[in-house]
């Protein structure tokens, strides 16, 4: 998953992203209101971790904000990108504004890191309607210990050749847009380029052959994973 972690205080934030990270998860960082805007403006993400108490950082606006602003423009503006509030404001009536705001999930500090990422697969299973573990042809996803497997045996994957196929299987037979794939995929300093994202297709599709899956290209809408036969592979 792309997650945008939007968290001021140093120690939790590089704990958290470090977690996420190692879990192989790919995390974008912001510790104000206006990166949190910013962030949540130009990147695509699957799920956004916030929090309420955050610093107003511009040269007219000072002092403490709130992460409810970055969680209402968004939902105002359309996205609908799952949220989990991360708070320490723990009483019922901020739980009801955050959920009121547009939040999907709540969780009150402290927290345990595994159950943020429990709490993160929900949201994301519930919102893009796919399960933990999906299957097509030979090809299996656990999506709970981030493992692919072919025939039943492992399918090693190196790290973007595995987002890829982790986009295309969320869930499999949905198209997806390669400005979207290539988006998600990208850091914010250097754009993932369409050479590059056909390499790593041209590269998935050889390691498929066999296991009764294939990546199709549709002209002018992106990729849909399928098993063979769906469709003419190209």
């Amino acid at each position: 998953m792309r997650i945008l972690l939007v968290e001021d205080d140093l120690v939790l934030r590089d704990m958290m992203a470090r977690s996420l990270t190692d879990a192989g998860h790919r995390v974008d960082v912001a510790q104000s209101v206006e990166e949190a805007e910013h962030f949540w403006r130009v990147q695509t993400f699957d799920a956004v971790l916030l929090d309420l108490n955050l610093p107003l950082t511009s040269h007219t606006q000072s002092g403490l904000g709130s992460g409810l602003r970055a969680l209402r423009n968004a939902r105002a503006n359309g996205d609908r990108t799952p949220v989990l509030i991360l708070t320490a404001r723990n009483r019922t009536e901020e739980r009801i504004a955050g959920l009121d705001a547009g939040a999907d999930d709540y969780l009150g500090k402290p927290f345990d890191l595994a159950e943020v990422e429990a709490r993160l697969r929900a949201l994301v299973r519930r919102t893009q309607q796919t399960e933990d573990r999906v299957e097509l042809g030979g090809l299996m996803l656990d999506r709970s210990n981030r493992r692919f497997f072919m025939d039943g045996a492992p399918l090693n994957l190196p790290g973007r050749e595995f987002e890829v196929l982790w986009e295309l299987m969320t869930p499999p037979g949905r198209v997806v847009n390669k400005r979207m794939l290539s988006n998600k995929l990208s850091e914010f300093d250097e754009a993932l380029g369409d050479n590059a994202l056909e390499a790593f297709i041209s590269r998935l599709r050889k390691k498929l052959v066999g296991s009764g899956v294939q990546i199709r290209t549709l002209r002018g809408l992106g990729y849909v994973v399928e098993a063979v036969g769906a469709g003419s592979a190209q």
